[in-house]
């Protein structure tokens, strides 16, 4: 019976992924979650997980009162959620969302396993060090982003040199049709809604403004060795093709399928095979057209700080990622509108670059948390005003 863990549990992936583990028959070895500890605990009582933990130290006493008597052992904080990947598992979902996903992911790789990634800040920030990582433990990773895993699943059997362009979509999130001049005054709810997915506060937001696009073109660069010209993105507002590549004959293969995460997840969990997993099958006939349109760059103008960064490389991922962030902590807490989250990445970039902070032909762990704390700091003191930051 194959052991899994999945970190991240609460979160929507999570949610989804303990939707099919607890279909088939596994051995649960770590739950991770956030706030939702109640959440936490009845997964982790259902499926009889050696130990759930939560991220925030002070909710230790109410996760161990929620478990009491099932033996389910109970554990919080950082170096908990680290101890929880030290656990051998043959199969991991990393799906703690923001950097914080990072650690866990390179200490679940130690086991040799398979690395299920959802997190995909482990690859922004830190792609080289990750696959080195892996191919030093032989271990496997697997996409599991709807997009990466498409274009992962129309690659297999191909040669990767034979790739013109890959090609990934987007719905164009929750304001694509809000009109230019209102992005300004957008809000939080109205960003956190998503036309097709359902996703968390701070992905649904990213997907709005196109970060999380952003991110995904990253990603594609570091997961799959491709060089950004041959990266691309459409706005597709069907959500129904995840992901397009282009061959060097001309084909175009495409991966279709229903806007749920079980798709990707199942693949993963069920790789190199394919099992039956309980999605709605899709009825083209039904769908009837397939809508495409290019992304305007005044209205995402994040693509283009991505591009910026695939191009200069080095730890620009993780300055990249770790502003962003700050900026989605400022809008979420109405301190920040929603189109200066864009200009306060692109400016803490321009400052880190020109204090030769991004370069560095390695990449160590240490450097990586190191650009994390100086972006968010630089970007915290941008955002205030400070112009010697």
């Amino acid at each position: 019976m194959r052991r899994v863990s999945v970190f991240g549990s609460t979160g929507s992936i999570g949610q989804s992924t303990l939707d099919l583990i607890g279909r088939g028959d596994f051995d649960v070895v770590a739950l991770t979650g956030g706030a939702n500890v109640a959440q936490l605990a009845a997964d982790a009582i259902r499926l009889r997980a050696e130990v759930a933990v939560t991220a925030f130290d002070d909710r230790l006493e109410e996760l161990r009162d929620a478990l009491g008597g099932s033996g389910v052992e109970a554990a919080a904080g950082t170096a908990a959620l680290e101890e929880a990947a030290d656990r051998a598992a043959d199969w991991t979902m990393s799906a703690i969302v923001g950097a914080a996903g990072l650690i866990p992911s390179l200490r679940a790789l130690r086991h040799g396993g398979t690395l299920a990634l959802a997190n995909k800040e482990s690859l922004v920030c830190a792609g080289p060090l990750l696959l080195s990582e892996a191919a030093r433990r032989g271990a496997t990773v697997l996409p599991v982003d709807s997009e990466h895993s498409a274009v992962f699943q129309a690659l297999v059997g191909e040669d990767v040199a034979a790739v013109e362009k890959v090609v990934i979509t987007a719905s164009g999130g929750g304001l694509r049709d809000l009109p230019l001049e209102s992005l300004r005054n957008a809000t939080p709810e109205q960003a956190g809604t998503h036309p097709n997915w359902d996703m968390g506060q701070r992905i649904t937001i990213d997907s709005a403004s196109m970060f999380n696009k952003a991110m995904e073109l990253i990603e594609t660069k570091e997961f799959f060795g491709l060089p950004p010209a041959k990266i691309d993105t459409i706005i597709h507002p069907q959500s129904l093709i995840h992901a397009l590549v282009q061959f060097a004959d001309g084909a175009m293969m495409a991966h279709l399928g229903t806007a749920d995460m079980r798709h990707a997840i199942g693949y993963a969990l069920n790789w190199p095979d394919r099992r039956h997993l309980p999605v709605e099958r899709l009825d083209l006939a039904q769908v009837a057209r397939l809508e495409f349109h290019a992304p305007d760059p005044a209205r995402y103008p994040a693509l283009a700080i991505a591009r910026g960064v695939m191009d200069r490389g080095g730890l620009s991922g993780a300055a990249f990622n770790a502003a962003k962030e700050v900026a989605l902590d400022l809008f979420i807490a109405r301190q920040m509108r929603f189109t200066d989250m864009a200009p306060l990445v692109e400016r803490v970039l321009e400052r880190l670059e020109a204090r030769g902070c991004l370069e560095g032909d390695t990449m160590t762990l240490d450097m990586v948390l190191e650009t994390d704390r100086i972006a968010r700091e630089t970007a915290t003191a941008v955002a205030s005003g400070d112009h010697a930051a």
